[in-house]
């Protein structure tokens, strides 16, 4: 379905008084394009594996919103340049104009799954639940995945490099806590190679419609995979819920600076002699992330996998 978009060149300072004023004229489909930073907040709250770099914040920012194709919309954008002068009384607005286009005929939702095909990590076969397995992989490991709106489709390096250490590391009858968990691949992974239960934690609800959903494309119990949300650093009632010194392993995917966040709280969650892997981590964060674990005195650093610019460490608890 094509949308007509407009958009309203503006400045940083005046995006959300402008969101405002679209919101109160009944429009919701709104995008705010800029050049902000992330704030640490922001960037804690994400949970994925890598972060835009974005171009240096020149104050202008762009507000977007998409009304529905042949109708009039002239009284409506009547109402939105007045809001737009009132407001030049009280913020800097800028340019204030609204320039008008078209969106491309395409289903936003779903046109990505045309580039998520079955691929293989060592022996094991990762595919998307709408596709059928190759015939040349019909004898290695099935993990089914539909990520839906949670990271993870497995295709990342990142994944990848979880993956290959998971396959090294779990046990039959293990305990493993996924931080981060998104789509619940790596737990599900885990439980198809022999984990006996799996604990996911992430800050997206939409990771437990997805994980739930992978579950069953999986033929796992909610009682082998329970997903929870929250944030394992900050959270006092989900670090409880979890339990201490009670994982073989734990998983984190994330970015760097959150793993050197987490490495104290994780290992509180670890038995002793159990594994921490985590990836997420640029080459050139490498190096910190090993000196945090190894300065760490519950941690000692096991060994360091790459995967092109990616980077995963594992470390062992003491």
């Amino acid at each position: 379905m094509k949308w007509t978009r407009f958009t309203i060149n503006t400045t940083t300072v005046a995006e959300d008084f402008i969101s405002d004023l679209l919101l109160e004229l009944g429009i919701d489909g709104i995008e705010i394009e800029d050049y902000v930073p992330l704030s640490k907040q922001d960037t804690m709250a994400m949970f994925v594996d890598i972060l835009p770099e974005l171009p240096k914040d020149n104050g202008l920012a762009k507000v977007h919103f998409y009304l529905e194709p042949q109708k009039d919309f002239s009284e409506l954008l009547e109402k939105v340049k007045e809001g737009l002068e009132q407001l030049r009384a009280i913020v800097e607005v800028g340019e204030g104009t609204i320039v008008e286009s078209e969106t491309e005929d395409k289903d936003w939702i779903n046109n990505w799954k045309q580039y998520f095909k079955p691929f293989v990590v060592e022996d094991i076969l990762i595919k998307p639940t709408w596709e059928e397995i190759p015939q040349k992989d019909q004898d290695k490991l099935l993990i089914q995945i539909d990520p839906g709106t949670a990271f993870g489709t497995g295709m990342h390096e990142t994944t990848q490099l979880c993956i290959r250490q998971l396959k090294k590391y779990i046990h039959s009858g293990m305990e493993l806590l996924d931080v981060g968990t998104g789509s619940g691949i790596l737990s599900i992974v885990g439980l198809k190679l022999g984990a006996k239960h799996a604990v996911g934690t992430d800050l997206d609800p939409n990771a437990i419609s997805a994980a739930k959903e992978n579950m069953l494309a999986n033929e796992i119990s909610e009682k082998q995979f329970e997903v929870r949300i929250g944030n394992i650093i900050e959270d006092s009632a989900l670090q409880q819920e979890i339990g201490f010194e009670k994982y073989d392993i734990a998983v984190a995917n994330i970015l760097a600076d959150i793993i050197l966040l987490l490495q104290t709280e994780i290992a509180k969650h670890i038995k002793v002699g159990g594994y921490f892997i985590t990836s997420g981590i640029l080459e050139s964060k490498r190096q910190i992330v090993e000196t945090a674990l190894t300065e760490n005195v519950n941690f000692e650093l096991v060994e360091t996998i790459t995967q092109g610019e990616w980077v995963s460490i594992t470390a062992r608890r003491k």
